[in-house]
Formats: C-alpha cells, structure tokens, sequence
C-alpha cells in the first residue's frame, strides 16, 4: 500500500501542475499528443505503474474473498 499511497500522490502533483486528470493525460500521451519532455515521460511511467500496483492489489483481493 506504501507503493500505491506514494505513486497516487506524484500523480496528484502532475495533475494540479498541468491541470488535467492522469487517465486523460495518459490517453493522450499514448496516442502521441502529448511531448516527450521528461515530465510527461515520467508521468506516464508513475500512471503505468500505479495502473500495476492497482491490479495487483485487485488480484490478491479476489483470492482473498
């Protein structure tokens, strides 16, 4: 949970300072419409692997139940 707690706020961070929600960004980034500045490159990164951590943890609670 440490993981997904860090990572969501980055992506909080990206989102005020570009105004646009990372689900959005991300959309738009691997369709080609956004640069390749670092920002963006590591945005994506940190979406990715936030979109991992969530199915991970998704996956230990469907054995769980």
């Amino acid at each position: 949970l440490d993981a997904l707690i860090a990572v969501t706020k980055r992506l909080s961070q990206y989102e005020a300072r570009y105004r646009l929600e990372s689900e959005e960004f991300f959309s738009r980034y691997r369709r080609g419409q956004m640069t390749d500045d670092a920002d963006f490159v590591e945005w994506a990164n940190d979406y990715q692997h936030y979109q991992a951590i969530r199915s991970e943890i998704e996956r230990h609670l469907r054995h769980a139940a």
